[in-house]
Order: C-alpha cells, then structure tokens, then sequence
C-alpha cells in the first residue's frame, strides 16, 4: 500500500503535484502567483520545491503564497543537491529551507541526488534527529535508482525512518522508472511523484514549431532530449492529441499518471496560461486503448532481468 501523504489537517495529497522550479527565475513573481492560484483553484493541495531552486527564490515565493492555506497543503523541498549529503548539510538546508518559508515543518524533505561519497548512515541519523526536532514529517528521496532507494530504505529503518516519497524523471518517451523505480516504489510503500511528465515541454510540441523552452536554453535538457525517435514520438502524440480533441500536455499528464502504480506527476509551467493544460488531466479519463496507443510510441524498456519474454 503506497504511503498515506497528507497535510497537517489531514488533506489527502493531490492526484497531481505542482513543482515551482520556474518561480523566481523562469516566471516572476505575479506569474508565480497567478500559477500558485490556479494549481489551488484546480485542487492541487502537494506542492514542491528545493534549496537549489532559483537560488532561495522559489522557497521564499511559496512560502508568501502558501501561508493563507498552509494546514490543508502539503509542502515537500529537497536538501543536499549541492555539497553532498553530509548531517552538517542537511540539517542546513533543512533550516534555510524552514527560514525562506517562514513555516514551521517541513511537510517531506528529499535527499536530492544519491550521493555515494556519504555513508547514508550519516544521512539518515540527521534526518531522524530532524525529524525529532519536528523540522520535518516525512523523508523523501529523489535522483535514487532502484537499487540506491532499497538501501536508502534499508538504513533508514535502522532510525524508524520510511522512505515516504520517490522521485524519479518518468514520462511517454523516458520510461527507464517502469522496469524497476515504479513496482519498488509501490512494494515499498513510497508515494511515487515523477518530475518532468512533459519531457522539458517537448511532449507538448511546441519545439516542433519552432518554440522555445528548456530544451533550446538548458543544455542538460538539450542532451537528455536529443534523440530523433523521442522526438517522433512527440510528433505523434500531438497529432493523437487533436484528433483526440485534446492539449498534448494533458494527454502527457494523463498518461503518466495512468501507470498501474498510480504514480502523482510533478506539473510546472511559465504560466498559468501554460499550466491549464496540465491541470486539466486532473479531469481527464483516458481510456486503456489511448493509453495503450501512447505507450507503443516509443519501445518499452526491456525487464530488470533482461529476459524479453517476461516482457
């Protein structure tokens, strides 16, 4: 049974999850705003964010919206991006992360990226002694391949810790998180919320027309997506999208989220003109055979053990 994430009230987490990477850089502060508003409006309540973003500004953005709400969200950030995972700088983060907010717990906090020159022994010890202190509620961990997040959880239960949370990249064409990351994280127990369900926008097709976003401004998106079948794979989902008579991202989000693990896809945008179409696959009912259809785009990845029988 996934783990029950809730808010400080007891709200259940969103079947989507809004990410703010975008506040404070990307999209200013009314747009921030005006996004913050629409995801509430839409009733998104798990909303994340990290120390690294927009350096501080995304946590400090959040923190000035959330506070007419805050008992009925859920408020997850992640430590240790930078600077590894050592006790002295999560428990850093942790605090900066509690200042820039201006709450009074941290509702999930991540161990950002797996970090293999910390013993996560000492990761996990001052995660337990936060959790303590009541800085945070839950442990979330994020960047962890399936193996790393067995014996992430492994050592943290030598602490009484959960792994509450995973989050891994997952959407139509970076599907790697089905073969092992997706049946661990449900085994386990940990809530799975993927970041990037529109692959850094190019599921919603506006690089084919000559758009631009992270793929033409961040290089490390540029390499993550420069493959010519992701590419027609995108092609041919916006071309089911109309004449499905649907915005491509909301068929992207829909999809992702229709996995049998029932994972919760992270959605973010510039804007909130740009966010509505991801909101809208919170209302979206896709079928098995569209769902089918969109999945046969790109090759399903082979099985853990490699024996393409079982697949």
């Amino acid at each position: 049974m996934t783990h029950s994430i809730t808010s400080l009230d007891g709200t259940r987490a969103s079947r989507l999850a809004f990410g703010t990477m975008q506040f404070g850089g990307r999209a200013d502060a009314a747009q921030s705003h005006a996004m913050f508003d629409a995801a509430v409006e839409a009733g998104i309540t798990h909303f994340d964010t990290a120390h690294v973003y927009t350096d501080g500004a995304s946590e400090t953005l959040l923190g000035e919206m959330v506070k007419p709400h805050r008992d009925r969200l859920i408020i997850a950030t992640k430590a240790a991006y930078t600077g590894g995972a050592t006790p002295e700088n999560i428990r850093s983060s942790a605090e900066t992360s509690l200042k820039r907010m201006k709450i009074d717990v941290i509702d999930a906090l991540y161990l950002h990226r797996f970090d293999a020159d910390t013993d996560m022994h000492h990761s996990f010890q001052a995660m337990a002694d936060l959790r303590a202190r009541g800085i945070i509620r839950h442990v979330g961990i994020s960047n962890f391949s399936a193996w790393q997040a067995a014996k992430a959880a492994h050592i943290a239960a030598k602490f009484d810790l959960e792994i509450a949370l995973i989050q891994p990249m997952y959407n139509v064409v970076k599907r790697q998180a089905e073969v092992e990351i997706l049946p661990m994280a449900q085994d386990y127990g940990m809530l799975c919320a993927p970041y990037s369900p529109l692959g850094g926008g190019l599921l919603t097709g506006k690089y084919a027309g000559g758009g631009t976003g992270r793929l033409t401004e961040d290089d490390r998106y540029a390499a993550r997506y420069r493959f010519d079948y992701m590419h027609g794979a995108a092609e041919q989902l916006s071309a089911i999208a109309a004449r499905e008579g649907v915005h491509p991202a909301t068929l992207a989000v829909a999809w992702a989220a229709a996995h049998p693990t029932e994972p919760t896809p992270i959605i973010s945008a510039r804007s909130a003109a740009q966010l509505a179409p991801s909101l809208s696959a919170l209302e979206y009912k896709m079928s098995p055979a569209l769902y089918s259809k969109l999945a046969a785009l790109v090759p399903a990845p082979p099985p853990a053990t490699d024996r393409a029988e079982e697949q």
